[in-house]
């Protein structure tokens, strides 16, 4: 199969050298131009094999997807296939599946899953589609999915959109299990009178233990590497899928209070010093006497 791929970041140039490593042929395009085999997305169009091109799109979510989609539909062929690997929102996915299919061209979302770790271990995919479209591209998903049974790395998730949602709310349980082992290496190094070595408890949870998975393995490896975690800031980043996660837990009236509690914890990280425990420490001063710690300096 000969398949074209938009976008040769981390995850795009991982998933093209496995794609490739699986016997297919990928022809790439980047807008930096070292990473990039043409130099517009028409000639990416003309260098796939047609009819029935199948592009793939790995680039921000947002606009810039939106960008690719508009200006692909301009160059693609009725029985074109797009496909949207990034992270985009779900809400994004049928406009985009609408303004392609106007021009007789398929569309389908997959969440991916994986990171960095993909080109070795392959990658979880959900899609979203129409089954006609989403089997066109079964060499590809089998390339990229983990070795073992299709259903264990990959799911037809439902019609479009459905791809996106599902990989949403993979990374809304992830921003909670995290925070989880997070909080718990802390708990367990607070008492390192008692537990003087945290890292050998959680490597032992890798075997046997109800808690044991990959992040947890990943938690070890990184703790291994620098002990303390010294060398790394608390400041901790989203990309937005935690926020999407928690705003259609609102819309459906369904609680989650872990994966809220988590996001906003992120979001604590960000502070240097928090307006709202400063006003919360002035009322115990005001309703109790009790007196605040000081800044530094004052």
């Amino acid at each position: 199969m000969h398949i074209g791929m938009i976008g040769l970041g981390r995850m795009g140039a991982n998933m093209r050298a496995r794609i490739e490593a699986a016997g297919h042929q990928v022809t790439g395009y980047d807008v930096d131009r070292a990473k990039s085999d043409v130099a517009t997305l028409n000639e990416l169009a003309e260098a796939l094999p047609a009819p029935g091109r199948v592009v793939w799109i790995m680039v921000p979510s947002g606009e810039p997807t939106r960008a690719v989609v508009i200006e692909l539909a301009g160059v693609l062929q009725p029985g074109d296939l797009v496909v949207d690997g990034g992270n985009s929102s779900y809400r994004d996915d049928v406009p985009n599946a609408q303004l392609l299919e106007a021009r007789g061209i398929d569309y389908v979302d997959v969440g991916v899953s994986g990171g960095i770790w993909g080109l070795e271990q392959g990658y979880g995919l959900m899609a979203g589609g129409t089954p006609e479209a989403v089997e066109r591209l079964a060499p590809v998903i089998d390339a990229l999915r983990p070795e073992g049974p299709r259903e264990e790395g990959f799911v037809h998730a439902g019609p479009v959109g459905a791809g996106h949602f599902a990989k949403m709310i993979h990374n809304g349980i992830e921003y909670g299990i995290m925070q989880a082992y997070g909080e718990g290496y802390e708990i367990l190094a607070a008492r390192s009178d008692l537990v003087p070595d945290p890292t050998a408890v959680l490597r032992a949870w890798q075997r046997g233990t109800v808690v044991r998975s990959w992040l947890l393995e990943l938690l070890v490896e990184a703790l291994e590497a620098d002990p303390g975690l010294a060398s790394i800031s608390d400041y901790t980043g989203d990309s937005g899928e935690g926020r999407w996660t928690l705003a259609e837990a609102v819309d459906l009236a369904v609680p989650a209070p872990v994966i809220s509690a988590a996001l906003f914890a992120r979001f604590a990280s960000r502070q240097d010093s928090s307006p709202a425990m400063k006003a919360v420490a002035a009322l115990r001063q005001q309703f109790g006497g009790h007196a605040p710690q000081l800044n530094r300096g004052d």
